[in-house]
C-alpha cells in the first residue's frame, strides 16, 4: 500500500507497539492475530531472537524483536487488508540446496544484490531474511 516501505515484500507478521500492549511479546501476539488470524498462546513461546534494525537510512528507524512460537498444528491463515496473500513455508524448503543465495531485487526503483531465499512465491530478503537466517542457524546447532 502507498506509504508502506515494506509493501510488496515477503514478510512475517509484525507491527508497531501500541500503548495498550504490555510489552513487545504482547505486540507480537496482537499483530500476528490481526494480520493473519493466528492466536499465539504465550505458553507456546520458545524464545526471542536478537533485536534488529533496518540497515539502510531510507527506512524508518525501528527496532524489531522476533519471537519464536511452537504450535502443535498448522493453523488456517486469515489475512487482513494489510496482507495480500499468505502461505506456509517449510524448514525443508528454506534449507534446500540452492534456495539461499545472493539475488537481484528491486526496491524503490533500485536494483540491488541482497542475500535471500528463492521461494515459489518470490525472493524472501531484507529484514525477514535477517530474522530467518539466524533462526535456521540456531536450529542446526548441535545440542550439547
Amino acid at each position: 500500500r502507498d506509504g508502506d516501505p515494506w509493501s510488496g515484500q515477503l514478510g512475517l507478521p509484525g507491527g508497531r507497539k501500541s500503548p495498550a500492549d504490555a510489552d513487545l511479546l504482547s505486540t507480537a501476539i496482537r499483530e500476528t492475530f490481526e494480520e493473519v488470524g493466528i492466536d499465539l498462546p504465550p505458553s507456546h513461546l520458545i524464545t526471542s531472537l536478537d533485536d534488529l534494525a533496518p540497515t539502510t537510512a531510507v527506512l524508518p528507524r525501528i527496532t524489531v524483536r522476533p519471537f519464536v512460537f511452537l504450535l502443535e498444528d498448522r493453523p488456517v491463515l486469515f489475512p487482513n487488508l494489510e496482507v495480500a496473500s499468505t502461505w506456509w513455508v517449510t524448514l525443508e524448503e528454506l534449507l534446500a540446496p540452492g534456495v539461499y543465495g545472493d539475488y537481484e531485487i528491486t526496491a524503490r526503483d533500485l536494483a540491488l544484490s541482497r542475500p535471500g531465499y528463492r521461494l515459489q512465491e518470490g525472493i524472501l530478503w531484507g529484514m525477514t531474511e535477517r530474522i530467518i537466517t539466524p533462526f535456521l542457524t540456531l536450529l542446526q546447532r548441535p545440542v550439547v
